[in-house]
């Protein structure tokens, strides 16, 4: 099994999985926040694309953190890492919830995009990574700072992050043959960059549009690795 991609609600898609099997989790959920930005056109995290009729997003409520971060905490293995996507406003709100389940959070991380984004009070040019752990695991390259730098990308799938940022992540926080897990993996540029580096992927999405866009990309990518 290189990769599998599921499409059912986040946390239902997680109770699938078992007690201590995952070796990394890196996802991006549609977090609540995005409701008020998308009300007055502020984010390209559209229910309706411009490259598709179809809904992209759902977005994940707030309310919902707890029983998430139960099930990632339960299949995640003692002395593994768990990244988060997020803006500021949903980082209040997750980590202390991350932390009751029983995450110990280090620190959240920059991805600095390089270019400005929309905003009305100073324009976006970054966003988040919330940094947790399960037990103890040392980081593969001490020398990586917290603050990393990949141009964000330009009309593709909707909110599509870079694959060298997951790259980063992976290669920090897994070796060669884990099992790395997105339980909203979107278009898939956490499974890409896991099975360019030989890891197993199982990602999830509940728009099963993004789960096909996922399955062709990760197909088309896989083909390309010798």
């Amino acid at each position: 099994m290189q990769f599998k991609i599921k499409n059912l609600d986040a946390v239902e898609f997680l109770k699938t999985l078992e007690d201590n099997s995952v070796n990394l989790i890196i996802t991006d959920p549609a977090y609540e926040s995005l409701e008020k930005h998308r009300k007055v056109g502020t984010t390209t995290r559209l229910k309706n694309s411009k490259a598709s009729s179809n809904q992209w997003f759902e977005i994940f409520p707030n309310s919902r953190f707890e029983e998430l971060f139960i099930e990632i905490f339960r299949v995640l293995k003692k002395g593994s890492h768990f990244y988060l996507f997020c803006d500021q406003e949903t980082a209040f709100f997750a980590k202390p919830i991350a932390e009751e389940v029983g995450f110990k959070f280090w620190k959240p991380l920059v991805w600095d995009k390089v270019s400005i984004g929309m905003g009305y009070h100073y324009r976006a040019r970054y966003e988040f990574i919330l940094f947790f752990e399960k037990g103890k695991r040392k980081l593969k390259d001490l020398s990586i700072p917290d603050i990393l730098t990949e141009k964000r990308v330009w009309r593709g799938y909707p909110t599509e992050k870079p694959v060298n940022l997951a790259k980063t992540l992976i290669s920090q926080s897994s070796d060669e043959d884990d099992l790395v897990v997105d339980p909203f993996c979107g278009s898939g540029f956490v499974g890409i960059a896991s099975v360019s580096m030989s890891r197993k992927f199982i990602g999830n999405d509940i728009c099963l549009e993004a789960c096909q866009v996922a399955s062709e990309r990760m197909k088309n990518h896989e083909d390309l690795i010798p």
